[in-house]
């Protein structure tokens, strides 16, 4: 192998992070391609075990390595566990296209929540320009979707929607789709400048990750794709998740349990189900989110807006969150806080348990409103949102018209003009 037998551009790109060594001192560096073990590259062959051995030979590495998925060329992957820790940093730089089997099929006998799976890897970089196809089409073919149906949450009503699958001969799994890819127990980690598309369920989730950037990022699947979030965090901690474009059939971003310290900037989403905070909670567990900054999006045909969900009979807190600088463009449920929360098929039962929701801020939050409640905030009776903040909110009815805002067990303070009026009780 040879950088010169690479494409032009291709090449350079190589050449400039073998040349750079993107820190203080040159540290030696060496370049794997897939090709090098024996990948074909053309979409059809299975090139499974040459990515694993180039992963292997890159990640054992006593140099730091830059394993590269070259341009021009599609490979496809069946579902791998890429473990750690590697020797050295590794650059993962995937110039081409890495795509999923077609069928489900091929995760017989395997987990089904994963497919391309990094475990306990640190310092690596993932970048390129190129993409990574999940080729969900078939997966999504599985599902039910369940009409949407009404379940009070005290004196508002919330539609849900509630995706299922059914069971095929010889697929194994029940209610569980395969995740894209999927970071567990990593740090140091940055996603930046590659395509995600057509993800079974999440495109992208960290779990139990710190130090993390996914920025530059297009992630773009049909608006009726069942749970296709762009971005998921699970248990993570410095985050930074900035200039991306996410067209899905579910949360462009979302986040669940002890996640803290996270900054999401400049983000376009839609159509999609907007940017949530949960759902925190479910099965009475204890979860936590706190130190989250929202700023800077644009959400266009959104099912909701920015979002706090948290199931009744949970526990813990979502506190220190901040939405600010929030565009909406025909968003239904534009400011949305729901402790009754209840994604299933029969309503739940109440509980009085709830995670706490406290010291929350929308701030210049603008635009057009797809449903008459633009603002809907409906918390718990034992334990009510509290510290909550309404500032330079300025929310009309897409086509014209005054929205509305509704409150239960909320209190706060209101800065500035807000519309619809507030309707937070004053702490």
């Amino acid at each position: 192998m040879a950088v010169a037998l690479l494409p032009a551009a291709f090449a350079a790109v190589i050449a400039a992070l073998l040349i750079c060594g993107g820190g203080g001192g040159a540290e030696a560096r060496i370049l794997l391609t897939l090709n090098d073990f024996g990948a074909v590259g053309d979409g059809i062959a299975n090139d499974t075990q040459a990515f694993l051995n180039a992963w292997n030979a890159a990640c054992g590495s006593n140099e730091q390595a830059v394993l590269a998925v070259p341009a021009g060329k599609v490979y496809q992957i069946w579902p791998v566990q890429l473990f750690g820790p590697c020797r050295k940093k590794l650059k993962l730089l995937i110039a081409g296209s890495i795509v999923a089997p077609a069928s489900p099929d091929a995760w017989e006998g395997r987990d089904p929540m994963k497919w391309l799976y990094i475990y306990g890897v640190n310092d690596l970089s993932v970048s390129g320009g190129g993409t990574i196809d999940g080729m969900g089409q078939e997966w999504w073919a599985t599902s039910c979707k369940r009409k949407k149906t009404q379940y009070p949450a005290r004196r508002l009503q919330f539609r849900r929607r509630r995706v299922c699958n059914v069971r095929r001969p010889r697929l194994i799994f029940k209610l569980t789709f395969s995740q894209a890819l999927h970071f567990e127990e990593c740090r140091g980690v940055s996603v930046q400048g590659v395509t995600f598309q057509n993800g079974p369920q999440f495109h992208l989730t960290f779990t139990r990750c710190s130090d993390v950037k996914a920025n530059f990022l297009r992630v773009i699947a049909p608006a009726d794709s069942p749970n296709t979030d762009g971005v998921h965090l699970n248990d993570s901690s410095h985050v930074q998740i900035m200039d991306n474009l996410i067209s899905t059939g579910d949360d462009c971003v979302s986040m669940v349990g002890n996640c803290s310290d996270v900054r999401v900037k400049d983000i376009s989403c839609g159509p999609g189900h907007g940017i949530s905070i949960g759902s925190l909670g479910k099965n009475r567990t204890t979860d936590m989110v706190e130190n989250v900054k929202v700023d800077t999006c644009l959400l266009t045909n959104t099912t909701n807006g920015v979002r706090i969900k948290s199931w009744q009979g949970g526990m813990g807190f979502a506190r220190n969150l901040r939405f600010e600088s929030i565009v909406m463009k025909n968003v239904s449920n534009p400011i949305i806080i729901d402790q009754y929360y209840c994604d299933q098929p029969t309503p739940c039962a109440n509980q009085t348990q709830a995670v706490e929701v406290r010291k929350v801020e929308f701030v210049d939050v603008r635009g057009t409103s797809a449903t008459k409640q633009a603002i809907s905030i409906a918390c718990s009776d034992t334990v009510p949102c509290r510290q909550l903040e309404l500032k330079n909110v300025n929310l009309t009815l897409e086509g014209g018209g005054m929205a509305a805002s509704s409150c239960y067990r909320a209190s706060g303070k209101s800065v500035g003009t807000v519309a619809p009026p507030s309707c937070l009780v004053k702490d």
